[in-house]
């Protein structure tokens, strides 16, 4: 297999690339000890070529290796990008240079819609549709160490030279079925900056806390905006300046001084001096302080829903009957949550919108409206007008 360590030599690989209806992508990166993912090698594959060399492994860590002839191939919408649960892969791209592949195909959502399940891994794939078997040995590797070993760089190059079998199997799939449209719609959110946009001032919502008073949350958005900014700006997890429980902990003890926060049980000994410290108290005076027409509000919108329980257990008993019939997993058609907000007259959700509205959602509005019935029959549920 050959490694590609030269500007010049990954922009004839790409050129050839160009020439072809479709290449196959995959990344190594590592991302325990820094906020943004250290990117460590690319895989490309193309449909077997007449001279050889038609799978590479691309080495980003070389010095003076420019990937703008990689970026180009993504500009090009001549040819298919193909990946395999992309969203880690495109969020690399999209913060290093800004730029997303363009067309895109991902056989994890390809095949999620062609009946193998939800969250379906390669590694299945491999199994199911290239017919071959993965040497799992170096999955959990330091891909940022060089040389990479023989078994390293072949665990690599397989990642995308089955994945082409796999591209070729679930497009025809999806041509047969006419699901192609569906695939494109869940791609959407693939490609979209906001997927990989977190903004400090957002990332209070995604921590959990039981308190949801507003003077609390004031707190907590304080100090989860400091610590994203942090984090952020140094490169470092998120988890390294300090974790959800200290978080918790901090609003809820309030500290004031730096000998405060040396009481902390859950505050990592770094964070209790320097710029983290300080950081922590301007943040909680900052909470304390917020006026009143500015303190975060908890959404309770679910918790005021009049959930009609009967009907919500219908309508669970007819997303398994469509999941039957289309082969498509229940999860990624709609949740319990989307099943309850239905039952409760919400309709401004996924589950009714798009492919979903095809496959479930137009029949889900029928169903609450009395205009059709759920019937058994034989083993299966059907439906019935009223």
């Amino acid at each position: 297999m050959k490694t590609v360590n030269t500007t010049e030599e990954l922009a004839r690989f790409c050129e050839l690339a160009r020439t072809k209806p479709y290449v196959t992508i995959d990344t190594e990166f590592l991302r325990e000890r820094t906020y943004f993912s250290k990117l460590c090698l690319i895989q490309m594959a193309i449909p077997d070529h007449e001279d050889g060399d038609d799978a590479v492994l691309v080495d980003p860590l070389v010095d003076g290796l420019s990937l703008e002839p990689m970026y180009e191939l993504f500009r090009d919408t001549s040819v298919v990008k193909v990946f395999h649960a992309a969203r880690q892969d495109l969020e690399i791209f999209f913060v290093e240079a800004g730029v997303f592949p363009d067309p895109l195909f991902d056989t994890q959502v390809a095949a999620m819609v062609c009946g193998f399940g939800d969250q379906v891994g390669y590694e299945t794939l491999v199994r199911k549709i290239a017919k071959q078997a993965l040497d799992k040995s170096s999955r959990f590797t330091d891909w940022s160490r060089r040389p990479l070993t023989e078994a390293q760089q072949k665990y690599a190059i397989g990642d995308v030279t089955h994945l082409r079998r796999i591209y070729e199997f679930l497009a025809a799939k999806l041509a047969e079925n006419g699901r192609e449209h569906w695939v494109q719609e869940e791609l959407q959110i693939l490609t979209n900056p906001a997927t990989y946009t977190i903004k400090p001032s957002e990332a209070w919502q995604r921590v959990k806390t039981r308190t949801t008073t507003p003077k609390f949350l004031a707190m907590v958005r304080e100090l989860a905006r400091f610590r994203e900014g942090y984090a952020q700006s140094r490169n470092v997890p998120r988890n390294r300046v300090f974790k959800d429980d200290a978080l918790i902990e901090l609003a809820s003890t309030k500290p004031k001084s730096l000998q405060d926060l040396g009481r902390s049980r859950l505050l990592l000994r770094e964070a209790r001096k320097g710029e983290i410290a300080e950081g922590i108290l301007a943040a909680i005076e900052a909470g304390q302080n917020c006026a009143p027409e500015d303190l975060p509000r908890p959404d309770k919108s679910r918790e005021k829903l009049q959930v009609n329980p009967a009907l919500a257990d219908l309508l669970r008993v007819l997303l398994k009957a469509k999941t039957e019939t289309s082969g498509v997993a229940s999860k990624l058609i709609a949740s319990a949550a989307d099943l309850d907000a239905i039952a409760a007259g919400q309709r401004d959700l996924a589950a009714l919108k798009g492919w979903r509205n095809e496959v479930f959602g137009a029949d889900a509005l029928r169903l609450c409206d009395g205009e059709i019935a759920l019937v058994a029959k034989g083993n299966s549920v059907g439906t019935v007008k009223i």
